[in-house]
């Protein structure tokens, strides 16, 4: 009998995207994800995306989320799971057999994990200290990026980084000295530095930190994005293109400069 083992089972980082549902419009929602598709077809066709639902009023029933995954399908996308939430989510997430993905938390969830209810009045009194921290469920810990002053130093990586490969800096700012070739991603929780042509996908802040910046020698990039605000490129602007470049936060936009 073969007494080897059947599979292998582990967990590591990957590259999914986030749909933030705004209303309850499946129709609404399947035209805004083609039009996403139909503008980058490499980066979005067939992508892997999990569906928060932490902006609406209320959290839909059953049948109107059933729409809106389809409505997610017939995009092109393909729905993986829900944004990490309250109880009422993963109970629905149970009803609709998908996982919750923790690393994507919904907004009315802390990031402590704490309750989600608004804060009881101050009393007049002195405050009473602060009680115990709570048992929190067994989950992937979920923490907001450190300052760029982090005492992990950056990450640094060297050499090409190929189409199809990832690189990620966990809680640290990332170095590349290479080029990052199309198809490729590098992902950090803080900043990403590149000493090279970037023809891939940078992600800064990708644990939330809208301070980090993504700094390119050589810009011709796919996708740039910090803290889930992204712009994709199927024509680098004549002026950035092959430029040195910054890309920064300026409140929900995006911004890009020649250095």
């Amino acid at each position: 009998m073969d007494t080897t083992e059947a599979c292998d089972l582990r967990f590591g980082q990957v590259g999914i995207a986030c749909v933030r549902v705004r209303r309850v419009d499946a129709a609404a929602l399947c035209e805004e994800l083609e039009r996403r598709v139909r503008s980058a077809p490499q980066l979005f066709s067939r992508a892997a995306v999990v569906l928060d639902l932490s902006h609406l009023m209320e959290l839909p029933d059953d049948g109107t989320v059933d729409a809106l995954l389809e409505a997610v399908r017939s995009a092109g996308m393909l729905p993986v799971g829900l944004a990490y939430g309250t109880s009422a989510t993963e109970a629905l997430a149970q009803r609709m057999g998908l996982p919750l993905i923790a690393k994507f938390r919904a907004a009315y969830e802390p990031a402590d994990g704490g309750s989600i209810a608004p804060p009881a009045p101050a009393a007049a009194a002195a405050p009473a200290p602060a009680p115990a921290p709570r048992a929190e469920p067994v989950r992937e810990p979920i923490h907001a990026a450190p300052p760029a002053s982090s005492t992990l130093g950056a990450q640094h990586h060297d050499g090409t980084v190929r189409s199809g490969q990832q690189v990620y800096a966990r809680e640290r700012d990332l170095v590349l000295t290479g080029a990052i070739a199309n198809g490729a991603e590098v992902i950090a929780d803080g900043s990403i530095h590149v000493y090279g042509s970037l023809r891939g996908r940078a992600m800064a802040g990708a644990q939330g930190d809208e301070k980090a910046r993504i700094f390119v020698s050589d810009f011709r990039a796919e996708l740039v994005a910090i803290a889930g605000h992204y712009r994709v490129f199927e024509q680098i602007p004549k002026d950035l293109e092959g430029q040195a470049v910054q890309c920064w936060l300026d409140g929900e936009k995006l911004m890009i400069a020649r250095l």
